[in-house]
C-alpha cells in the first residue's frame, strides 16, 4: 500500500485547467520531486495534497485513508515553504517548539525534541536568535526543523530553496536529503530546478500542462525518457536527423542504433542525442567546424556547426551541435577546427523526437 496516493485529480481555475487526471503513488519513506515548467500544475498538486485546495475530481489518500475532505490542520503534515514563514517574534528554539505545543506534547519531551532538532540541523548556536538575526540558509533550516519536529506523516516542501544563493542552496539541498533519510519521512518536494530534483530524489515526476508525463528514478528519467517532452526538458539534448533501416534501427551520425520507437525502412526522423553522447574527431574533410568552447572544469562544452543536406541533396542551414568532452581529451581542439561528428561507440539507444511513428 502506497503511503500517499493521488488518483484521478482534476482542478480548474475558471477556464484554466491546472490538473487533468493527475495520479501518483508514493511509497513510505520515499522522496519524490514534482518537476516541471511554470504553470505545469506541480504546486497545485502539492496544495491539494496539503489540503489548501479542494480537487474538482479525484481522491487523496494517506496509508489507505481517504483524506480528500479532511481539513489541512487535521492532516498531520509538515510543510516548508519558499518564504520560510517563521514567527518573527520567536527565537529559533521557540519556532521549533511551536508545533509541539500545538500538539500538546509534554514539556520535558518538547525540550528533548527541540534539542535534537537543533543538533541535527546544526542550529545549536542559533537557538536564541530571532529570524532577522539569521541568514537565509539558517532560517530555512529552522523552518525544516519546525516541520519535522512533530514527526509528521508526510513532509511537503514547496520550492524551499529557490530564494537562496547557489552555494547555500546546494549545501541545504544535501542537508534536506540527509535529514529525510535519517528520519524516514515520506516527502514530496516541488521544484522547477531539474538539477535539484535529480540530485536528491528517489523518483522524479515530470509534469506538463497538468499531466504527469513520467515518474522514474533520476537516472532512468535522464537515460530513458518516456517521450520527447521529457527528453527535451531534462538536461540538454541535440535534435539530430536520422534515417530508418530495414531492421528497425536508426542511422544516426554514421551509426545504426535502436530508438525509443522502431524505424520503418528509409523513414526520415529526428532523434535526441545528449551532448555527452557525441564524439568529435579532427578531420580535414569533416562535415563540421568548432564554433565555440566553454571550459567547465572536468568537462568542456564544444559547440560545432554541422552542414546538412535535405532528402534531395540540397544544402540546408548549418545546425549547431553540443558536445560535452572530458577537458583532458580536447586540448587539441581550437575554434575553427574542422571535425567529424559521430555518435559515441557505447551509445546503443536514442529517443525518437519526430518521425512518422513517434
Amino acid at each position: 500500500m502506497a503511503a500517499v496516493e493521488m488518483t484521478g485529480i482534476s482542478k480548474s481555475f475558471g477556464p484554466s485547467v491546472a490538473l487533468e487526471d493527475f495520479s501518483v503513488a508514493i511509497e513510505s519513506g520515499e522522496l519524490v520531486c514534482l518537476l516541471g515548467p511554470s504553470g505545469c500544475g506541480k504546486t497545485t498538486a502539492l496544495r491539494i495534497l496539503a489540503g489548501f485546495e479542494r480537487a474538482d475530481a479525484g481522491n487523496v489518500s494517506v496509508a489507505g485513508e481517504d483524506i480528500s475532505t479532511v481539513p489541512v490542520e487535521r492532516r498531520d503534515f509538515g510543510m516548508v515553504f519558499q518564504d520560510y514563514s517563521l514567527f518573527p517574534n520567536l527565537t529559533t528554539r521557540q519556532n521549533i517548539d511551536f508545533g509541539l505545543k500545538a500538539h500538546k506534547v509534554p514539556a520535558t519531551k518538547r525540550v528533548e525534541t527541540v534539542d535534537r532538532m537543533l543538533a541535527i540541523t546544526a542550529l545549536e548556536d542559533q537557538a536564541d536568535k530571532f529570524p532577522h538575526q539569521m541568514s537565509g540558509g539558517q532560517k530555512q533550516r529552522v523552518a525544516l526543523a519546525r516541520a519535522i519536529a512533530t514527526s509528521p506523516r508526510v513532509l511537503l516542501l514547496d520550492e524551499p530553496l529557490s530564494a537562496l544563493d547557489a552555494k547555500v542552496r546546494e549545501s541545504l539541498r544535501d542537508e534536506i536529503r540527509r535529514l529525510q533519510r535519517e528520519i524516514g519521512v515520506t516527502t514530496v518536494f516541488v521544484t522547477h530546478d531539474q538539477h535539484e530534483a535529480l540530485a536528491i530524489s528517489d523518483r522524479v515526476g515530470v509534469m506538463s500542462k497538468g499531466r504527469l508525463e513520467q515518474i522514474a528514478p533520476p537516472r532512468e528519467l535522464y537515460e530513458q525518457p518516456a517521450n520527447p517532452f521529457v527528453a527535451a526538458f531534462i538536461g540538454s539534448i541535440n535534435r539530430v536527423p536520422a534515417t530508418g533501416a530495414d531492421d528497425g534501427r536508426w542511422l544516426v551520425l554514421g551509426r545504426f542504433v535502436h530508438g525509443s520507437v522502431d524505424a520503418q525502412p528509409q523513414e526520415s526522423g529526428t532523434v535526441g542525442v545528449r551532448p555527452e553522447e557525441i564524439s568529435l574527431d579532427p578531420a580535414t574533410d569533416g562535415q563540421a567546424s568548432v564554433e565555440d568552447m566553454s571550459f567547465l572544469g572536468p568537462v568542456t562544452r564544444v559547440t560545432v556547426s554541422m552542414g546538412r543536406q535535405d532528402a534531395h541533396g540540397s544544402n540546408e542551414p548549418a545546425q549547431a551541435i553540443l558536445a560535452d568532452l572530458m577537458s583532458a581529451d580536447c586540448g587539441h581542439l581550437s575554434i575553427g577546427d574542422p571535425v567529424r561528428v559521430r555518435l559515441r561507440d557505447d551509445v546503443t539507444r536514442v529517443v525518437v523526437m519526430e518521425g512518422a511513428h513517434a
